[in-house]
């Protein structure tokens, strides 16, 4: 299920904005797509990030998958808790499995990104 409260990328990350920052994560469909991911790199609080370029990374018993930052601004918050537990986003990707906080820098932060209609189409293609 898609939940519809929630932006995504065509990379399958979702966004949820709450006030000036976005809580980033990847989606259902990615973490099965991965299967069992085994490791997290993600970027440092206090760094920059842009939308559409690759912020960290995700391994897997299965492949080694990018992870694309879905908005423009500043990293404010990682999930540290995947470092010891990357797990977690296979069982609960849009909870407990978030990646990042991000402070936003653009007025309309889900310009470019797809509504859960549009994502749904896109991973039933």
């Amino acid at each position: 299920m898609i939940p519809e409260d929630l932006h995504y990328s065509e990379e399958h990350e979702w966004v949820r904005i709450d006030g000036d920052v976005a809580i980033v994560g990847i989606t259902d469909f990615a973490q099965d797509q991965l299967g069992d991911i085994v490791y997290v790199q993600l970027p440092d609080v206090g760094e920059s990030v842009s939308a559409g370029t690759v912020v960290g990374e995700l391994e897997s018993t299965k492949s080694v998958s990018d992870v694309f930052s879905p908005v423009d601004g500043e990293v404010v918050a990682r999930n540290d808790a995947l470092d010891s537990s990357p797990e977690v986003i296979n069982g609960d990707p849009y909870g407990e499995g978030w990646l990042l906080k991000v402070r936003v820098s653009a007025e309309d932060v889900t310009e470019g990104l797809l509504t859960s209609e549009q994502y749904a189409s896109l991973t039933s293609a």
